[in-house]
């Protein structure tokens, strides 16, 4: 079953919820239609790495929301989006672990040969193409300036 195919059958389910999947539904229709603009916009269907892409892209933005609102001691807005990621997270692969990512950090090194931060840029791609969704970019970028300290 695709990502999309998924998405649709949680959606009919929050929708037969009611109340009880009203967050749920908001959210998942929120994604669909990102997923359908993009869709229409490039007049064809995204595959479920496409649909992966966007959905971490839906989960990034309420990350950096939860930072703005903490930041302004709005803290229902950050439980809100907090419930809204958790919805989320359902839809995306499981998260590396610090150490498998601090792992294949060190592989691309070693295959890039990268011994300093100017070799960052050469690391970076190759990190992001093993990872493919299981870690966040800013994760990614703080373990590699680490390692090429």
């Amino acid at each position: 079953m695709s990502i999309k195919d998924l998405l649709n059958a949680d959606m009919k389910q929050a929708m037969k919820d009611r109340e009880a999947g009203k967050l749920a539904l908001g959210v998942i229709r929120m994604a669909r239609s990102n997923i359908r603009k993009i869709e229409i916009d490039d007049k064809k269907d995204l595959s479920d790495d496409e649909v992966l892409v966007v959905l971490m892209k839906e989960v990034k933005m309420r990350q950096d929301s939860i930072e703005e609102f903490k930041k302004a001691g709005r803290m229902e807005l950050v439980e809100q989006n907090e419930k809204e990621i958790a919805v989320l997270q359902k839809y995306l692969p499981q998260q590396l672990s610090d150490e498998e990512l601090k792992l294949l950090v060190q592989e691309a090194a070693n295959e890039c040969g990268a011994t300093s931060l100017k070799d960052m840029g050469k690391i970076m791609p190759v990190v992001m193409g093993k990872t493919k969704g299981r870690a966040d970019g800013k994760r990614i970028n703080l373990l590699v300036r680490e390692i090429l300290k």
